[in-house]
């Protein structure tokens, strides 16, 4: 796990939420209560929010950034949800400023709000000086969102189950991606319940890819299996995975989550770099980003 970034815990800590990028993504079952039995390999990118709290004599929450119109700061909001179920199981009185700078765009598919409320929970015990057992925090989390764990870990891993389940995954080899959002919000839920046929089998990538390339042929022999019912929703997916085909050097373009961003893979920063110019250029209105994947 990640160290959150501070000089002295008593006058603030900062940690940065990376974007969560599923590489693949099979739904592998579903359980009597409804959930989807995922199998999916996780990464994060090198680009994401930002989360700064500190003392005070309330829980306070503030939003800035280029997407903060987009969210709710009332009681449900995750990161308050996640200062508070952090004091409950330390037993303390959950006070705290907030400042929350969202870079990431909401209901994206990369894991924005679960990144930002286990980004709240890292940077919280830190601020609060608690340490409550690992196993407590992890089940609590589980219950704010099936990502939140994962991106409590904050490394690649191979995740099971409804998202409880996460195990390391083998070592990454050095890549890039560009990250592409077209500016359409699409719900998690929906995209599921507009799933159909059958489910996959799970495929963990057990050996560690030599090289981009390697990875790249790796992921193609899985898939993203909510990528029809996502397009059926936003149809603007399928151009956004269109575009990113034909980007010079992209090895590999796939959704993330539940959409509606999408990733192209490339084995250096500078493909990336390129290919996020030319899109620029081309979709001035999309979220577009290059960044690196985490190795490990």
């Amino acid at each position: 796990m990640p160290r959150p970034m501070s000089e002295s815990a008593s006058d603030g800590v900062t940690v940065t939420a990376p974007a969560k990028v599923n590489l693949y993504l099979h739904v592998t079952g579903r359980r009597d209560d409804g959930y989807h039995l995922l199998d999916s390999l996780i990464s994060f990118a090198g680009v994401g929010d930002t989360l700064r709290v500190r003392p005070a004599d309330a829980l306070r929450l503030s939003v800035s950034g280029p997407f903060a119109a987009a969210v709710p700061t009332g009681p449900d909001n995750l990161v308050l949800r996640a200062a508070r179920m952090l004091a409950d199981i330390a037993g303390i009185e959950a006070r705290a400023d907030i400042q929350l700078t969202k870079r990431l765009p909401v209901a994206a598919g990369i894991g924005g709000g679960s990144a930002d409320a286990a980004a709240a929970l890292k940077a919280l015990m830190a601020l609060w000086s608690v340490s409550p057992a690992a196993a407590d925090v992890r089940r609590e989390a589980l219950s704010l969102g099936a990502d939140v764990p994962v991106c409590l870990a904050g490394h690649p891993a191979c995740v099971a189950g409804i998202g409880e389940d996460i195990a390391d995954a083998p070592r990454l080899p050095p890549c890039w991606m560009v990250l592409v959002n077209p500016g359409v919000a699409l719900s998690t839920p929906a995209v599921f319940k507009y799933r159909d046929g059958p489910f996959s089998v799970a495929a963990p990538l057990d050996t560690p890819p030599a090289d981009a390339d390697e990875l790249a042929q790796a992921l193609a022999q899985r898939s993203n299996d909510l990528t029809v019912s996502a397009l059926s929703l936003a149809p603007e997916v399928g151009t956004v995975l269109a575009e990113l085909d034909l980007l010079p050097g992209a090895l590999l373009s796939r959704m993330s989550g539940s959409g509606a961003t999408c990733f192209a893979l490339f084995a250096t920063h500078e493909e990336a770099e390129q290919g996020a110019q030319r899109l620029r250029q081309e979709y001035p209105d999309w979220w577009i980003e290059p960044a690196p994947l985490a190795q490990g």
